[in-house]
Parts: C-alpha cells; sequence; structure tokens
C-alpha cells in the first residue's frame, strides 16, 4: 500500500468557514419554518439550548484536537482512547451521521432549487430530490479535487452569505413587531416543555464546528487556529441563529412560517415593495434570499462532504475499514475512494429517505450526539490514564465538570428524538459493534488507552473488568515499525534490506519513506502542482523497496513526503508514523558530530525512536564487526547484529579496546556484555591501542562494522571531533550508526554525561 500524508493547506479563516458554512445553511434557511410549527415561538430558545450544548462540546472538541491534530477529528480520539471497538463505533457514527447530514443539506438546496427551476419528477424521485442528486454530485466532485479548493469555495460562500443574511436582518428589525413574535397564544403556545424535543430537531444545526477536527491534519497551526475555529464558529452561528430567527418570526406569524423556505417568505415581507421610483425590491430580495439560501445549504453539503470522507480515511489508516479507502490520489493528494464511497451513501439517502427531511436532521442528530458522548469520556480517559503522548496546546476549563456535563447533555438530547430516528442510529450503531467483531478485531493491532490502563492494574481492579476489557480486545498483530527513509536509489538496497531484516527478526512491518527535499526557493504547493516527475521517481524507488522487503517476506507500507528540512521531516515522519526504529542514508544525515541530529535539533529534541543511519551503498552480510564500551546505543548495535545474524546468517564479530593494563577485566566484561545480548557464540576480540585506529585496522577485514552513537556532548564532539564521525569518513567498510533515543538535560546535550 502506498500512502501520502494530507497537505497542510487549511488556514483559519477556512477552517472557520467551513465550520459557519455547514451551520448557517440548515439552521436558517432549512429548519426554522419546521421548527417554529413544532414549539411556536419559543424555538429561538431552542436554537440557544442548541448552541449551549454545542459549546461544551466544542470546548473538549477543542482540547483533543490540538493534543491529536489527525484527520478523523472525534473518530481518532475515541479510537486512541476507548479503544477499536468504541471507535469502530465513533467511526460509523461520525461517518454515517455526516452522510445523513450532507442528504438534509442537499434536499434543502433542492427545495430553494425548486424556486428558481422547475424541474420535473424522475422515477420515484420528486423535483427536489431531483435537485438535491444534482448538487450532491458536484460538491463530491469538488472535494474529489482537494481540500485547498473546498476552502477557498467555502469561504467565498460564507462572505456572500454573511451579506446577504445582514441585509436581511437590518429590513427585518425595521419590520419587527412583538404582538406578531407572541402570537395569539403567547411564546410557547406549546408549553416551556416543547423547548428541548425542538433543539433535538434543529440541533443537526450544530454540527459544523466538530467538522472542523476532522481536517485538523491538513490545518495550519493547529495548536492556535483549531480551538478559535471550533469555539469562534459556535459563538457567531448561535448569535446569528437568535437573532435571525426572532427576526422571522416577528415579521411572519410561527403559523404561517413556510417549512420550504422561510427565509424567502419573510424577505417578501420585510423588504419594502419598492423604494422611491423603483418597484419589485421586496421580489428581488425574496429572490437574493433564495440565491443565499442555495449558497447557502450548498455550503454545508461541501463541509459535510469533505469530512465525511476524512472519517473513512482515518478509519482505513487504522485497519478498522479496509485500506482499499485509504488510497490518495496521485494528483490531488485526496482520499479519493473515500469520498466516492460516500458520496454513493449520500445519493442513497436522497433517493430512498428524502422526502421526510426530518428523519435525516434528526438521525444525523443523534450519530453525533453519541459520537460526542464518547469524545467527552475519551478525554477524561486521557487525563485520568496521564497518557505521556497527550499534550494539548489548550485545555477545557473546569475539568472534569465539563465533560461530565457534555456527555450528559448529549446522551440526555438523544431522549427527545423519536423513536424512529433513535431506531435508525441504533442499527448503524449495533452493524458497528458486528462489525468490529467480525472483521477489524483480527485486523487493527491498536489497543485503546483504557484497555491498556485496565489491563495494566490487573490486580487492582474486579476481575469481571479486566476480563471484559480483555474480551473485546483487538487481535490483530501488526508489530513494530521499521521506517526507512530513501532518498537516493543507489543506497535504497542496502536500506531496505536492513530494513526488512529487522522487521522480520521483530515481526513487524517496514515503512518505506521517500523524503522529497524541496529547494526553499519553491513553495510545497507548487511543487506538488508539478511533480510529474517525482510522482515517477518515487514509483520506482518504492517499487524497488518493496520488492527487496518482499525477499524477506515482511509486509511493506510505502509513502512520499514533500518537504524544505530533510531530516528534521524524517523526525517527523518517524514521530508520526509511530516508528520504533528510523533506517536512513549517512548522506542525509547531516550529522552534528557522530549523532543522527543536527546540531539545533540536539539542543532542543530527544529522538523519537532508535536510529540507524547507514554510510555505504552496497551491503556484503557475511560477517560483522560490532565495536562496543556498552551503553545504550551499544546495546541497540547488538540487537542489529543478532537480527542480521538470524535473518541472514550473519557472522558475528565483538570488539572491545582497553588499555594495556585492563585486557582481563576487558575479556570478562565482553564476554558478559556478548551473553547478556544473546550474542555467546560471536567472535571475541579484545585489542589494546587507540579506540580509533583499532577500530579502523579490525573494521577494514569486514563486510560491516556497527558502532553505538557517541555519548560525548555536542560542545565536547564539536571542540574535540568524534570518534563515530572519524571512522565513518575514514574507513572503506560500509559502518552503521546506531543510536538509541534518551532523555538529556540541556547541560548533557551540551557538555556530554559525566
Amino acid at each position: 500500500m502506498t500512502d501520502e500524508e494530507l497537505a497542510k493547506d487549511l488556514g483559519l479563516v477556512s477552517a472557520m468557514t467551513i465550520g459557519i458554512g455547514t451551520m448557517i445553511g440548515a439552521g436558517i434557511f432549512v429548519l426554522p419554518g419546521v421548527a417554529a410549527n413544532a414549539a411556536g415561538p419559543i424555538v429561538v430558545v431552542s436554537f440557544v439550548v442548541g448552541g449551549l450544548i454545542a459549546m461544551v462540546n466544542a470546548l473538549s472538541v477543542s482540547e483533543l484536537g490540538t493534543a491529536m491534530p489527525k484527520a478523523g477529528g472525534g473518530y481518532y480520539y475515541i479510537n486512541r482512547s476507548l479503544g477499536p471497538l468504541f471507535g469502530s463505533i465513533a467511526g460509523m457514527g461520525d461517518w454515517m451521521g455526516l452522510a445523513f447530514a450532507s442528504a438534509f443539506y442537499c434536499i434543502g438546496f433542492g427545495q430553494y432549487l425548486a424556486v428558481f427551476v422547475s424541474l420535473p419528477e424522475v422515477a420515484f424521485l420528486n423535483p427536489i430530490q431531483l435537485g438535491a442528486l444534482l448538487a450532491g454530485s458536484v460538491f463530491v466532485a469538488i472535494n474529489y479535487v482537494g481540500a485547498k479548493e473546498t476552502g477557498g469555495v467555502q469561504t467565498v460562500i460564507v462572505f456572500v452569505l454573511l451579506s446577504i443574511l445582514t441585509a436581511f436582518a437590518f429590513a427585518g428589525f425595521l419590520s419587527f413587531d412583538y404582538a406578531t413574535l407572541a402570537g395569539a397564544d403567547g411564546l410557547a403556545p406549546y408549553g416551556t416543555g416543547a423547548i428541548l424535543p425542538a433543539t433535538a430537531l434543529v440541533f443537526v444545526s450544530f454540527l459544523g464546528y466538530a467538522k472542523i477536527a476532522t481536517v485538523a491534519e491538513e490545518l495550519k497551526n493547529p495548536g492556535r487556529n483549531l480551538p478559535i475555529a471550533i469555539i469562534g464558529s459556535v459563538g457567531i452561528v448561535t448569535v446569528i441563529y437568535a437573532v435571525l430567527v426572532t427576526t422571522m418570526l416577528g415579521v411572519i406569524p410561527w403559523p404561517e412560517l413556510s417549512r420550504d423556505a422561510p427565509v424567502a417568505q419573510a424577505a417578501r415581507v420585510s423588504f419594502p415593495s419598492s423604494v422611491g421610483s423603483i418597484d419589485g425590491v421586496a421580489a428581488a430580495a425574496a429572490g437574493v434570499m433564495t440565491l443565499g439560501a442555495l449558497l447557502a445549504t450548498a455550503s454545508s453539503a461541501n463541509a459535510s462532504i469533505l469530512a465525511s470522507a476524512r472519517i473513512n480515511f482515518a478509519m482505513g489508516r487504522d485497519r478498522i475499514v479496509t485500506n482499499w479507502l485509504n488510497e490518495i490520489h496521485p494528483n490531488y493528494a485526496t482520499p479519493y475512494r473515500s469520498i466516492l464511497v460516500t458520496g454513493g451513501l449520500i445519493v442513497a439517502f436522497i433517493a430512498f429517505l428524502g422526502r421526510d427531511i426530518e428523519v435525516l436532521a434528526k438521525a444525523a442528530s443523534v450519530l453525533h450526539l453519541i459520537v460526542y458522548a464518547l469524545m467527552n469520556v475519551a478525554l477524561i480517559v486521557f487525563r485520568e490514564a496521564d497518557v505521556p503522548g497527550y499534550d494539548p496546546e489548550f485545555t477545557v476549563p473546569f475539568y472534569p465538570f465539563t465533560p461530565i456535563v457534555g456527555a450528559t447533555l448529549s446522551l440526555g438530547l438523544v431522549a427527545f428524538m423519536d423513536e424512529r430516528e433513535i431506531a435508525l442510529s441504533a442499527g448503524f450503531v449495533v452493524a458497528a459493534v458486528l462489525w468490529y467483531f467480525l472483521y477489524a478485531r483480527t485486523e487493527t493491532p491498536q489497543r485503546g488507552v483504557l484497555s491498556n490502563y485496565v489491563l495494566s492494574r490487573e490486580g487492582e481492579l474486579p476481575g469481571r473488568v479486566v476480563d471484559a476489557t480483555d474480551a473485546v480486545a483487538p487481535t490483530g498483530n501488526e508489530g513494530p515499525t521499521i521506517m526507512v527513509a530513501l532518498a537516493n536509489p543507489r543506497t535504497e538496497s542496502a536500506l531496505v534490506t536492513l530494513a526488512a531484516a529487522l522487521a522480520k527478526h521483530r515481526g513487524g512491518r517496514v515503512l518505506a519513506t521517500h523524503v522529497v527535499t524541496v529547494p526553499d526557493q519553491t513553495s510545497l504547493a507548487t511543487a506538488a502542482e508539478n511533480r510529474a516527475a517525482i510522482d515517477t521517481t518515487s514509483e520506482r524507488l518504492l517499487a524497488a523497496a518493496k520488492a527487496d522487503a518482499e525477499a524477506f517476506e515482511v509486509p511493506i507500507d510505502t509513502k512520499t513526503v514533500l518537504s524544505h528540512r530533510g531530516i528534521g521531516e524524517v523526525i517527523d515522519a518517524a514521530r508520526s508514523n509511530e516508528a520504533d526504529t528510523v533506517v536512513m542514508g549517512y548522506g542525509g544525515a547531516q550529522f552534528a558530530g557522530g549523532r543522527a541530529e543536527g546540531s539545533l535539533d540536539e539542543l532542543t529534541h530527544d529522538l523519537p525512536c532508535d536510529f540507524l543511519v547507514l554510510d555505504g551503498q552496497d551491503l556484503d552480510l557475511s560477517d560483522v564487526l560490532v565495536p562496543t564500551a556498552g551503553g545504550p546505543s551499544s546495546d541497540l548495535s547488538a540487537e542489529v547484529a543478532r537480527a542480521l545474524q538470524e535473518t541472514v546468517g550473519v557472522d558475528v564479530s565483538l570488539l572491545h579496546v582497553v588499555d594495556a593494563d585492563e585486557t582481563a577485566a576487558g575479556r570478562e566484561f565482553l564476554s558478559e556484555w556478548a551473553e547478556s545480548h544473546q550474542l555467546g557464540d560471536a567472535e571475541l576480540l579484545v585489542e589494546t591501542g587507540e579506540v580509533e585506529a583499532t577500530i579502523g585496522r579490525f573494521g577494514a577485514g569486514y563486510g560491516l562494522v556497527i558502532v553505538g552513537a557517541t555519548e560525548r556532548g555536542l560542545l565536547s564532539r564539536i571542540v574535540r571531533g568524534s570518534l563515530v564521525f572519524d571512522s565513518i569518513e575514514r574507513l572503506e567498510t560500509p559502518v552503521l550508526l546506531t543510536e538509541r533515543p534518551s532523555s538529556r538535560s540541556v547541560r548533557e546535550r551540551l557538555l556530554g554525561r559525566r
């Protein structure tokens, strides 16, 4: 499988308009008439209550999103925290919920399109459904092209839309009549008990903010932009709902408000019929409002399709659904298969459920409310389990009160849905559970934080809790990930051979990453647009990598990354792909005194995993020499030697250099070291003399020398030089530098350990 990371090309404005555009479309142009007929004027309170529930959940989504800016949003957080069983429920809920919402928005588009265009009935499709199908097809195509185009379209739509609604609000304010708002039966003709059922109906209007989190992996500076976009979009839209719905009900009595085109109807009343000698102003305003409604519902559908496809992409990446859906388009860098599958579901919902818009709206809300409840629980698990990698840049206030309230309100609102929508949504939840046990459980290897937390405290927790956790735990076995960073076709075979041997020895997989370094003068976007030559080179290089890895019968995935940074991108890719070991060539390492980090990186970062850096193009894996003086990186050298010994049958020799009066102690040390590293059958060489010269003299007679990285600090290695660096420069034999990550203080980074 060839994989590529989603490009970070969505800015704050594009992200916020994804949320605002989705919510405005549903809340203003589709639902006010339907909701007002169900609750009366007090429906304004229903919109505000829906906004408050969304805001509580938005706080939790913002924390999770800044901690883990990954494609998939709520699904990703739940899968990592609660495990793949709940991840399957969340993924199915998010995916189907967004598909229902997209169909709902497309139906709204069809309602307003029918005002402008006379469409025929085709088979069992009425004119509104036919218009909805046309809209859905167009926006599936836009999302197929890519996120940048999606964000650009969304931004234009939302700014035009807000301009139109501002004009409507001003005209409506001038025509507003409180007596019209209150009506003959008061503000609550059905009682205050109608508020929450109406909130359940209109909550689909607030799904847009969570969609921002689903594209977090493509968002620039997510630590800052994600919470601003999520929380800001909810706040802005809630105020817009309150103002505009109140305005509509203040110009048209609520029993008379249209269920199909309420804004266009209100515009005819709000605007004067003529201004001076210009007639037809009200009709023109109604036409503009109808155009605005088309833009709004289209933007809602557009954003929902974008987000739903990313959910599917994330599930495929975690092997909860087939990796076939994970394929990235070579030109547009989008998960195009996922988008097409999602588009097919939306078409089916429009065709078979599109005659009853409330079913689509409420089914979307139920599924999302379940996901929101699970997200709040996931946040609590991350916090209480004290996960090392969980370091959000934004944290919810009043923890744990906020996520507990968010989960309670989300599930509580489900109780006010109709039984039909609850049953429909429950069917998808059951399908997700069955899918997990029939397919995903044996495919995905990842346990959630909750599962690991419970199983690590087996003696402290009730046996039934531990047994239940173990009974639903995934059984897929992926093993460790050996990432090989490729840049030069001449070194590909040697690097992949080393990576594949390690993967076979450890029962893992190889991730072959082609890091294409782009000059600083060329933007990554420009390089991606002119990548025909890059694609050809990558395909050849990665195809050769696959062939070399298959000789060891180990699974291999491939990825191409465009970057300005070279070694920095390799370190980032190792971290984001959770690699256990990285294998790379010396030419791309840009050593600072014999370490696999640049000088500045050395001062600020720890390596994310084990690093193996090879200086050489051809490997003769008949015999290897491992010089050692002990230490973590020498331990890694021994592991690599043992892997080569057991997979390709190399002969291993161990070298320990001592002073003239320490020979006996040196032999004792080397013998014990060999036994402790399961290399008792290796040839043991204890020699006296200068360390560097001795390694050079003996290393010349071997096919490969494996050397542990120096433990000297940065300044001492710059001043005095580095044993490893000098050895690599002078030896004609290929040298493999091994470095095991370790936490060091700034003093230790500068001056070395005492």
